[in-house]
């Protein structure tokens, strides 16, 4: 794997990932010429983890350095790519790397065409802007896309994730919209699942709530990243009808906004059952129509 020399680090800006990669870039021998930060939330990330770096407009940051890394939010890339260009901050041979699950290389065009080498680099991890992030990046992957037909590129953004710690994947960039939702859809909406089943947890009066499901819930996930749908368990899996319809049936009048997601993910597992031969042709018939039936009850409330 191509290992790059020592480079001078460009962070646009220091939020919660650009501050943590730039320090895991300098742990790894490169050197964090200058970062751009504009909240109090930044300046203080950018003090704690990237001591003595200054902190300048982002196309001087950008004009000191030999690796430009872009960790912004997904809809100011584009604006900052192009104005990166129109102010020659950009020059030729500099590696521009974005942080975005979402975008491909194709938003780095314009960077692309001034002679800088595009990237896209995503970890897969959520970041809390702390120390402990740059830990976590040993045990999480980082998502590498570059020009299909450019190995020298892939194995540059594969040698730079490796050196901060991550495992490379290669993400064709074609796969990258479908990647970010499959990924967000797992991460994110997780999230919203969890805190959905502690907070209805708590208004039944149940104290300690996520004390209570912590071990049910790490051994779920330990068990479906082991074993996929073989791992599948609980009331739907087994075909229980008339469980699901108590549920259904305590969910709209305790917890309402519940309901239809619980409705959604029953009707996931009745698919997902059926086809590991969970589930018999005529248990996932009945769950289906009491499924639909409840969504059209609710719907004609």
């Amino acid at each position: 794997m191509m290992r790059p020399a020592r480079l001078a680090v460009g962070v646009v800006s220091a939020g919660r990932v650009g501050s943590v990669l730039g320090a895991a870039l300098a742990r790894a021998g490169h050197t964090v010429a200058a970062a751009s930060g504009l909240s109090a939330a930044s300046l203080a990330r950018a003090e704690r983890l990237l001591p003595d770096v200054p902190i300048l407009p982002p196309d001087e940051t950008v004009r000191r350095a030999d690796l430009v890394l872009l960790a912004l939010p997904d809809d100011t890339l584009a604006g900052m790519v192009r104005g990166l260009v129109a102010t020659e901050s950009l020059r030729p041979g500099q590696i521009v790397v974005h942080t975005s699950g979402a975008q491909g290389i194709d938003v780095l065009a314009p960077a692309a065409e001034a002679g800088a080498l595009p990237l896209a680099l995503h970890p897969v991890m959520t970041f809390t802007g702390r120390e402990e992030d740059l830990e976590r990046l040993a045990a999480c992957s980082i998502g590498v896309t570059a020009a299909a037909d450019d190995e020298a590129a892939w194995n540059v953004g594969e040698a730079l994730a490796v050196e901060m710690g991550a495992e490379p994947v290669r993400i064709p960039d074609s796969a990258r919209a479908l990647y970010h939702a499959a990924l967000t859809h797992g991460a994110n909406h997780l999230m919203t699942l969890v805190a959905d089943c502690a907070e209805v947890l708590r208004e039944a009066g149940i104290g300690h709530s996520e004390r209570l499901v912590a071990p049910l819930l790490s051994a779920a996930l330990d068990n479906v990243l082991r074993h996929g749908d073989r791992a599948l368990t609980g009331p739907v899996a087994r075909g229980d009808a008339g469980t699901v319809r108590k549920h259904l049936a305590v969910l709209a009048d305790r917890a309402p906004d519940v309901a239809p997601a619980y409705r959604a993910l029953a009707k996931r597992t009745v698919a997902r059952s059926s086809a590991a031969g969970l589930l018999d042709t005529a248990a996932a018939k009945d769950l289906t129509e009491l499924l639909d039936d409840s969504a059209e009850g609710h719907q004609d409330q």
